[in-house]
């Protein structure tokens, strides 16, 4: 994404239609982030058969894990699986498929890979010496993180906790978000805070020969 912001001031000179490429750009990558989960989640959940109690029992998960969506489920008993599309209230349509059977059990014998936090510093575009050094994780690029911090600052100033401090006329700010985010709303995108008190990037002075 840094690249595209550097190249698209170079394809055009619309400043509108450079901003709506980032943004179309931006919400295609957040959509296939999305369905990547949501395949996860398919291949996780059991189903026995494709009786009539089976499917009502995914039908209710669904209709838990994703509220007010509209979930249809349609049985394949030739390729013993079940197809599942919900459509969520932003009208995004997400599908995947079950397949009937037990999931293979996880290997409890073998020792859990845990990745890495490595320093990811952001600062805002208007003023570059204020720097918050947060940590992401190391499999993910910066522009990876970036899109999961922009997610996470969306997330939590529409969450009720949000809203609340919202009512309370706490500024819709960086800084804001920041000090009040909840560690969990972080790791879930692939980051974490090591500090919550910004500080100003030290300058050194050039020594004089």
């Amino acid at each position: 994404m840094q690249l595209l912001k550097k190249v698209l001031p170079k394809a055009t000179t619309d400043p509108k239609l450079a901003g709506a490429i980032y943004e179309a750009v931006e919400q295609e990558l957040r959509l296939n982030t999305r369905a990547s989960a949501f395949q996860t989640l398919c291949a996780r959940i059991e189903l026995a058969d494709l009786e009539p109690a089976s499917i009502e029992a995914v039908q209710k998960q669904f209709e838990e894990t994703f509220k007010g969506a509209d979930v249809t489920l349609q049985p394949n008993k030739k390729e013993k699986l079940l197809a599942v599309e919900v459509v969520l209230p932003d009208s995004t349509p997400l599908s995947g498929e079950i397949t009937v059977g037990p999931k293979a059990p996880d290997k409890s014998d073998e020792q859990e890979v845990k990745l890495k936090y490595i320093p990811f510093p952001v600062c805002m575009p208007g003023d570059k010496e204020l720097v918050w050094l947060l940590g992401k994780r190391e499999d993910l690029s910066p522009d990876e993180a970036g899109i999961g911090l922009t997610k996470a600052e969306e997330d939590f100033w529409g969450s009720k906790t949000g809203q609340k401090l919202l009512r309370d006329r706490v500024d819709r700010t960086f800084p804001e978000f920041i000090a009040r985010v909840p560690a969990g709303l972080l790791s879930e995108n692939g980051l974490k805070r090591h500090y919550k008190t910004p500080e100003a990037i030290k300058v050194l002075r050039a020594k004089k020969s």
